[in-house]
């Protein structure tokens, strides 16, 4: 929330974890939409009935989630001038000045991946979490660029060590993936954002590991113990 003592801006951040994420998991651990849903969109979500509930309940072995970005939530200070899901929210989504950005334009805040699986592990009564996707498109607007993408090594470091923060403090973490191994066709950006670890020549499909997929490497052989290595030593190695 924009302000931890505010009500109003509380209400805000939990409706909108509830809109972004327990819209699809609620049902399957609980068994119904969250409140703030059904109280927003009313008949225009379905009812589940007895034979839906016996399926759904208990039915995910585990919780996969795709984390990239957070954002602060506070309460609108007036009605939105638009309609359709965002407006069904009523959440005004603001950054901290100091965050960085990805490529994408999206805040890097590891300790909101922190915040996110601890919310998680409260709400659905510690279940096993695997983060399934995490990761950055960076500004590589030319090899040089692509294969020194220390900005990429730092926001995984970042968001790993965050994650590990969570499992300190008695999250089920059981597994992690980075997004992604290979640059790829991004949506409506097609190739002009790069996520990959693996740089793709998109002319000859050559493949040529950027610094981050060495970092990877090195970190996944070590189990994570070297996480917090320096950029510009691991640079100079």
């Amino acid at each position: 929330p924009l302000d931890p003592a505010n009500p109003d801006d509380i209400e805000a951040a939990t409706r909108a974890m509830e809109f972004q994420l327990g819209w699809m998991t609620d049902p399957i651990w609980h068994g119904e939409y969250p409140a703030s849903m059904r109280e927003r969109l009313g008949s225009r979500l379905p009812q589940f009935s007895p034979k839906d509930l016996k399926e759904l309940i208990g039915s995910a072995d585990f919780l996969g989630l795709n984390h990239y970005s957070s954002a602060i939530a506070s309460k609108p200070t007036s009605p939105p001038t638009y309609g359709g899901y965002w407006a069904e929210q009523y959440v005004t989504l603001s950054s901290i000045p100091s965050w960085k950005k990805t490529f994408m334009g999206w805040n890097i805040a590891p300790e909101g991946g922190r915040e996110m699986l601890l919310w998680i592990d409260k709400r659905y009564n510690h279940p096993l979490i695997f983060v399934t996707e995490n990761g950055m498109a960076a500004y590589e607007p030319d090899m040089e660029h692509s294969l020194h993408d220390f900005d990429r090594v730092e926001y995984l470091q970042g968001y790993i060590s965050g994650f590990g923060e969570a499992i300190a403090r008695g999250v089920n973490l059981a597994g992690y993936f980075a997004w992604s191994l290979m640059d790829n066709f991004e949506w409506q950006y097609g190739s002009k954002r790069r996520f990959g670890l693996v740089h793709v020549n998109y002319t000859t499909l050559v493949r040529t590991p950027k610094a981050s997929a060495q970092w990877y490497t090195e970190n996944i052989a070590h189990n994570g113990e070297a996480i917090l290595v320096n950029d510009h030593e691991f640079e100079k190695n």
